[in-house]
């Protein structure tokens, strides 16, 4: 068992899924999202712990949920995903020099992802997995085309994300201090000049916002049980 905690983020509500439950307790193949992220967060041998956000109300059950796993702390999240980060990071299990955040609803990151931004993050302050941008881009004003962008550079961008605890800490709390929301973690580092290394994603490692999200992840789970 290695180190590194994980932040998993699971405190939203999922009202495009259109369930009476937050979004990361969806259930997938026999077991709720949060579930399959944890796990396969701890079956990476750098992994240690992991500290789940989740909603008001929600931390008995993921405690109950999680505890066969490893060791997990729980923490109530915030409106936001920058709130939950950072309410995690507040949390004295998030001790560890080495702090990945990861999204609940990503349930098929896999346990060699987590391990491959980990290793990055010892020739970088952080390290994210992407893909290739495979789509035209252009760019768009009041309606009409202004212009192609090129894809040279273009990535998407998947969570597991690993940082240096240190800088992790210290961008969050220069976008509090700025008012300032970023769709992801790496983005804080970014902007507080930091360096971000990029490694390869994983296809299947999308992640699960609306009902068509839900039957793909289905049918995915459905795949690799028939192996």
């Amino acid at each position: 068992m290695g180190d590194a905690v994980v932040i998993l983020v699971a405190a939203g509500r999922g009202e495009r899924l259109g369930l009476e439950v937050p979004k990361a307790f969806a259930w997938v193949a026999g077991r709720p999202l949060i579930v399959h992220a944890a796990a396969s967060a701890f079956e990476s041998p750098e992994v240690g712990s992991v500290i789940v956000a989740v909603p008001p109300g929600s931390e008995d059950e993921a405690r109950r949920a999680l505890e066969p796993f490893g060791p997990c702390d729980v923490v109530v999240g915030g409106e936001t995903r920058q709130a939950s980060v950072r309410a995690a990071l507040g949390s004295g299990a998030a001790s560890s020099e080495i702090l990945v955040c990861h999204d609940a609803a990503r349930p098929f990151a896999s346990p060699a992802l987590f391990g491959a931004v980990i290793g990055a993050v010892a020739g970088a302050d952080g390290a994210v997995p992407v893909l290739p941008f495979v789509d035209t881009v252009k760019r768009v004003r009041d309606g009409f085309v202004t212009g192609t962008e090129s894809r040279d550079e273009l990535v998407v961008v998947q969570t597991p994300q690993a940082f240096r605890a240190e800088a992790l800490r210290e961008s969050h709390a220069r976008a509090e201090r700025d008012g300032v929301e970023l769709t992801d973690d790496a983005g804080a580092l970014e902007r507080a000049g930091y360096r971000v290394a990029a490694v390869p994603g994983e296809a299947s490692n999308f992640k699960i916002t609306t009902p068509e999200d839900l039957a793909r992840a289905e049918a995915i789970a459905s795949e690799l049980a028939r192996g």
